[in-house]
């Protein structure tokens, strides 16, 4: 019998949700995501020290060489990962820049010309862009221009009506956010089909399905292998290598999931901006969980703009 994640791989595209180049070696996603998380966990690492020093030195000679040495970090690392997948690597803009447009969109194509300088070409790059009504904006006006977008820390349904309607090529809602809020919000677990993350991406799903949408649906965020067992089926899943390693340990045989087919299917509606932040306004997890995540996100884009100015102060 095949293993739990070779069995995944015939119903849904994996993604690695990482920056370890070892551990996307070993487990073999199609395409592999980053953020400042990740990123900043790169940077600590040893075996990225060459690689951070390199950029640092690169940077220093620049009007801004902390921020020129973060870019170069984030697109020297997705580059290095690129060469290990078939597929996309996505690149997070910084969170700082969530509720600034003009902003997003001059990192966003500022980021695709470094890849392009690397030699990676923009077809397999994803921008990651909060999805806030700004970057849902910002990611509108890329798409059009031939960049895609990959719109994160989603958490309401009126995002996700939002980012289909812009355009973008691919959302990522987060599972296992969605997932401890209410378990903490309700004091119980929740599991399988019962879990209010998994409920919120298939609800997602059939809509985008109904709507003859083109955008992907990518859960994201999981907590426990149950999760990622319900959602499979869905066009894409961004799985820690711990989860994958469990998903490759375990035998067993997984079939697309009912709650992606079957279920009440919301009627299409075209929000404005005034109706979209009222709908997620209204939705009290999805507002504490964008703000929330915005904020941890900035935070470690700073940890990590901190590791490269002791390194500059040092002389590396």
């Amino acid at each position: 019998m095949s293993s739990k994640l070779e069995s995944l791989k015939q119903h849904t595209l994996i993604v690695a949700d990482t920056g370890d180049i070892e551990a996307i070696r070993t487990l073999q996603p199609v395409d592999a995501t980053t953020n400042p998380s990740l990123l900043l966990k790169a940077a600590e690492q040893p075996s990225y020290s060459p690689l951070l020093d390199q950029v640092i030195a690169d940077a220093r000679s620049a009007t801004n060489p902390v921020a020129e040495a973060c870019d170069r970090f984030a697109v020297a690392v997705g580059s290095e990962i690129i060469k290990l997948i078939p597929g996309r690597i996505s690149t997070e803009v910084d969170a700082r820049l969530s509720f600034d447009r003009p902003a997003t969109l001059k990192k966003a194509i500022e980021l695709i010309e470094r890849y392009e300088r690397a030699g990676v070409t923009r077809d397999r790059v994803l921008i990651k862009i909060a999805s806030t009504w700004e970057g849902i904006q910002a990611a509108a006006e890329l798409e059009r221009e031939g960049i895609q977008c990959n719109l994160t820390l989603l958490f309401s349904f009126a995002q996700a009506k939002a980012c289909a309607d812009a355009g973008v090529f691919l959302i990522s809602p987060f599972v296992g956010r969605i997932y401890d809020w209410y378990k903490k919000q309700e004091g119980r677990d929740f599991s399988g089909l019962d879990d209010p993350g998994v409920q919120s991406v298939a609800r997602i799903y059939r809509y985008y399905k109904k709507h003859l949408y083109n955008t992907v649906v990518m859960g994201a965020s999981f907590r426990n292998m149950g999760q990622i067992e319900a959602l499979t089926g869905c066009d894409r899943l961004t799985i820690s290598p711990a989860l994958l390693q469990s998903l490759k340990d375990e035998d067993g045989v997984l079939t697309p999931s009912s709650l992606l087919t079957n279920g009440q299917v919301d009627e299409r509606d075209i929000l404005n901006e005034s109706r979209f932040r009222w709908q997620h306004n209204e939705d009290a997890m999805a507002t504490e969980k964008l703000a929330e995540g915005i904020r941890a996100f900035a935070a470690d884009q700073v940890k990590l703009e901190k590791l490269v100015i002791a390194r500059l102060e040092s002389g590396v």
